[in-house]
């Protein structure tokens, strides 16, 4: 059985076509931010530049061979400190960060190397104290509860409103039957789902790695699937005449 829809790309007016490619250029450029966000974060967490599964693991469940303060040295800091500064930190941390030598050997490269954006940038801990920097050398247990929480909360509620709206503008896609379409709306919300969860699990066992980043890329391929999509029938469309001047649409049967 087919229907006929009234709302469709092709045939909105200019103001409404120019509203939703609006929020599509941005939402894409967002997630494209976000890629990059993820790059710079996790992608340095093995030494090497890349999202690997080693990236992935030593994030969430960590590098329990060291200590963070030995993974961010060797990975995403290994250029604010010289080898031999790395290695006296480095030493530092495996003999268990033992006070005494904080104020005479420590201190003083943490506060030439470290201080200048970790002591006055919000957000990131003030490792020119020894309470602070004491946990840091402690083994490496990846990403803490706490802070997997709290990011777990923002992602679910954020990107998910950002899914609705690529999906609501998609629902009025025309050519697609019903259930290719209802099918690729609901895509993005179930990976997001697998990305999250694998987070906790990846924390328990590393072996879920792989989960992380086939949920990352399967939302984003089906965002970028409605977008594009969506976009061209809104412009391409018109322009060659197949929607404007037309008043309905005919979905195909499912």
């Amino acid at each position: 059985m087919k229907t006929v829809t009234w709302l469709n790309l092709p045939s909105l007016s200019l103001s409404v076509r120019a509203l939703f490619t609006g929020y599509l250029l941005v939402a894409g450029l967002g997630l494209l931010m976000a890629g990059g966000q993820i790059m710079l974060t996790h992608g340095m967490a093995d030494g090497k530049f890349g999202l690997s599964v080693n990236d992935i693991v030593y994030s969430y469940y960590g590098n329990r061979t060291g200590s963070k303060l030995e993974s961010k040295l060797n990975g995403s800091m290994s250029d604010k400190a010289t080898p031999q500064e790395k290695l006296i930190l480095i030493k530092w941390a495996r003999d268990g960060a033992p006070a005494a030598e904080w104020e005479p050997t420590i201190k003083p490269i943490v506060e030439a190397k470290c201080a200048m954006c970790h002591a006055h940038m919000p957000g990131l801990p003030n490792v020119a104290k020894l309470e602070v920097m004491q946990p840091i050398a402690e083994v490496d247990h990846g990403a803490e509860v706490g802070s997997l929480t709290r990011v777990s909360h923002i992602h679910l509620f954020g990107i998910a409103f950002i899914f609705f709206f690529i999906g609501l503008i998609f629902s009025m896609a025309v050519g697609f039957p019903k259930w290719v379409k209802a099918l690729l709306i609901f895509t993005p919300f179930a990976f997001l789902i697998v990305d999250i969860a694998s987070w906790w699990l990846t924390k328990l066992n590393p072996n879920f790695a792989y989960l992380v980043i086939v949920g990352g890329f399967g939302y984003s391929m089906a965002s970028a699937v409605m977008m594009f999509t969506s976009l061209y029938q809104m412009w391409v469309m018109p322009w060659r005449g197949q929607g404007s001047d037309e008043n309905t649409w005919t979905d195909k049967a499912d």
